[in-house]
Parts: structure tokens; C-alpha cells; sequence
């Protein structure tokens, strides 16, 4: 069984939540569960999104450009430890 027969369904990116503290997509999987994938790992062409809880995968639908807001958001990081921003 390929990847393509382990897909459950084929998701537009605008109807996942982006947590930027996390840096991830999401999307509710049936099992109660969510779907997660990285915003780099969409960013490397990747587009499977994988629930960590059960076998099943969907496949995001988007453009890099619809990337662009989000990674704006990512809190910025310098040697690996998240940058306090005070107001």
C-alpha cells in the first residue's frame, strides 16, 4: 500500500489552526486526536499531515506563499532558546 492509498482525506490549509508557539498545523482526526505537520516541514515540500495517535494521514492542499503570515508569527529563536519580547 502506497502513501497515496494511506490518505484519508485532502485538507485546504486555510481550514487548519496554526499554533505559532509550536510552529505546527493542526486539524481534528477522527480518533479525537489531531493531525500535525510543521510549518518547515511544509515549507520542504512536504505536504502529508500525520496523527500521532492512529495510522491515519491527510494531505494538505496549499501554496508556499500561503505560508508567508504564519511564519511571521513564529516567535523568534536565537541558539535554540525562545527570545522574551516584553511590552
Amino acid at each position: 500500500m502506497s502513501e497515496e492509498d494511506s490518505i484519508y482525506d485532502q485538507i485546504e490549509i486555510e481550514d487548519m489552526t496554526f499554533d505559532p508557539s509550536l510552529q505546527l498545523y493542526h486539524y481534528p482526526c477522527p480518533c479525537g486526536d489531531r493531525f500535525e505537520i510543521s510549518i518547515y516541514d511544509l515549507q520542504d515540500g512536504e505536504d502529508v499531515a500525520v496523527c500521532p495517535s492512529c495510522s491515519l494521514m491527510i494531505k494538505v492542499i496549499f501554496e508556499p506563499e500561503d505560508l508567508q503570515e504564519n511564519l511571521e508569527k513564529v516567535p523568534a529563536v536565537m541558539n535554540g532558546a525562545t527570545v522574551a519580547v516584553s511590552a
